[in-house]
């Protein structure tokens, strides 16, 4: 993301705009640090966000849950390594990585319970369009429960 622009004019522009209210000026290197620092960390987002497309496209639309759980793996790991490091951390900071692994916790929870709800009323569903095709076609209920127990699973009260 370059604006086509030099360092140093944009320094020299950044350093009138302070003195114009009266703050005194950044030096060359100290202006060097913060873009290499911002350049890095915008860097990282580019690539988590190429990252994150790639395992969308991977994992597609039905994917959801496994990505909400690598997600949150991922969150986990990253707020593990940060304790681990040799870095000081803030309160502040310990309290953001603890909000952060809560959240992911809870996604991952949410994440869990919908795809539980989606599979109970597929089987409900499924179950009942078992009887009412078997039905019409004649089947009896020991082959419907057969086909049930073969498609979906469900163990019913004949087997």
């Amino acid at each position: 993301m370059s604006s086509g622009r030099l360092q140093k004019d944009i320094l020299k522009e950044f350093n009138g705009r302070l003195a114009d209210r009266g703050i005194g000026s950044v030096s060359a290197s100290a202006f060097n640090r913060y873009a290499v620092r911002k350049a890095k960390a915008f860097a990282r987002l580019d690539e988590v966000r190429q990252i994150s497309s790639a395992l969308t496209n991977a994992l597609g639309p039905d994917s959801a849950d496994d990505l909400t759980i690598t997600v949150a793996e991922t969150i986990k790991t990253l707020v593990f390594e940060i304790l681990e490091s040799d870095g000081e951390i803030s309160t502040k900071g310990a309290m953001e990585l603890s909000r952060a692994l809560k959240h992911a916790v809870e996604a991952q929870t949410i994440s869990s319970d919908r795809r539980k709800k989606v599979e109970a009323d597929f089987a409900r569903k499924a179950t009942n369009a078992i009887e009412r095709a078997g039905k019409s076609k004649g089947l009896t209920a020991k082959t419907r429960d057969a086909i049930k127990r073969e498609i979906l699973g469900i163990q019913t009260d004949a087997s």
